[in-house]
């Protein structure tokens, strides 16, 4: 585990993902679990989780950070890079194509394989919650942790609950878990970034929220005021996903640049594509009325959206992993890690299971999907195929 790779192997990794992983952020934590620590075991459950934990605390995308970090950890700048691209790229081809309209699968087949992927997204949070349990919370007090995360992480809604649950996980390890310790083992492996490097990241990032507001209104640029737009959205949002949508509705809606249909349509074309919610942004710059609009809108709104986000989780990581040699940040991250599975149950509670889940059927299709994944070890892939197969099937009979 941790050696070296070739970044043609994490572009590669990445761009399958990028074109098989629906269901949202929380199904894309399961889908890396699956091929990165089951699969390839480039890093172990605990790296894995402590990685998981950092993002969710970190504004930005964290599904796409945790795979921005991944291609560092295996291949350097350029593997970061290659993961970003691989993963985020085709859903914001998709996107962009579909604001141009061009036309999208439709009908009861279209439809029921829409319905079989987020279906069998849930096989696939399912197994990764379980597969982390056994992990992470083996014990009383850590399963403790973790059921008193879920129910934060239920009962708060929003990135609140979940930040509150990570935050009582610390709490939690740190009064708890101490001297419980198991020997160190695996950490956040040495990603390589000088501390010059990650402070000048965090500057930019402040740099950027202050700046370009500041220059927009200066120049009157229409792709700076976009560009402004989306970073600020990017940057003050935790937990991506969904909670970027009333910033991004505030930013392009209210301000008139995107009608609100043009923005409910482009929304929910989001839902029918793999890969990052975030490359929704890809969508309102090339219809955006302020901008270069097309293409090139869509890069700028695109790249503007992740930039804040990997930023600061560059900037970050090599302070996190020295302040990971101490004992009691040791003890602290084991709770958090037990809350990181109550926080993924949460989420196969709401809003993976109780969306995708309709019916007996659906019901059925999911439990194949996890048996799949758990007893006969199918490759994710294997199971997205069986779940848009049984989607067509059900929307058939």
């Amino acid at each position: 585990m941790q050696r070296p790779g070739r970044v043609s192997e994490v572009f590669l990794a990445f761009l399958r993902l990028g074109v098989t992983s629906f269901g949202g952020p929380v199904a894309h934590l399961g889908y890396f679990r699956s091929d990165f620590v089951e699969r390839r075991r480039w890093m172990d459950d605990r790296a894995y989780a402590d990685l998981v934990a950092l993002c969710q605390f970190l504004p930005g995308p964290a599904s796409s950070q945790v795979g921005f970090a991944i291609g560092l950890q295996r291949a350097g700048a350029l593997g970061a890079l290659a993961a970003f691209v691989g993963f985020t790229v085709p859903s914001a081809v998709l996107l962009v194509a579909f604001a141009a309209g061009a036309a999208l699968v439709g009908g009861s087949v279209g439809d029921g394989v829409l319905s079989g992927l987020k279906i069998i997204a849930v096989a696939i949070v399912a197994h990764a919650v379980w597969g982390m349990a056994r992990t992470l919370a083996p014990d009383a007090r850590r399963a403790g942790i973790a059921v008193v995360a879920l129910a934060l992480a239920l009962l708060v809604p929003g990135a609140l609950g979940q930040i509150g649950a990570l935050a009582v996980g610390f709490l939690a390890g740190l009064l708890l878990l101490r001297g419980t310790e198991e020997p160190p083992g695996s950490h956040l492996v040495a990603f390589g970034v000088p501390r010059a490097v990650a402070i000048a990241c965090l500057v930019a990032a402040g740099v950027g929220l202050v700046g370009l507001p500041v220059l927009a209104s200066v120049t009157g640029s229409g792709a700076l005021a976009l560009a402004d737009v989306f970073f600020r959205s990017g940057a003050l949002v935790f937990g991506g996903g969904h909670v970027v949508l009333p910033l991004l509705q505030a930013g392009v809606v209210e301000s008139g640049w995107v009608s609100p249909e043009a923005f409910l349509s482009g929304y929910g074309a989001a839902q029918a594509v793999p890969g990052p919610l975030f490359t929704f942004a890809a969508y309102l710059g090339a219809v955006s009325g302020v901008g270069p609009g097309g293409v090139v809108g869509a890069a700028v709104a695109l790249v503007a959206i992740f930039l804040p986000g990997l930023l600061v989780l560059v900037g970050v990581l090599p302070f996190w992993d020295a302040l990971r040699g101490r004992a009691s940040v040791r003890s602290a991250m084991r709770g958090a890690n037990a809350a990181v599975v109550g926080i993924l149950g949460a989420a196969l509670y709401t809003p993976v299971f109780t969306t995708a889940i309709a019916g007996t059927g659906a019901f059925v299709l999911a439990v194949v999907g996890f048996v799949l994944l758990t007893a006969l070890r199918a490759p994710a892939w294997v199971v997205v195929l069986v779940g848009a197969g049984g989607g067509v099937l059900l929307a058939l009979l």
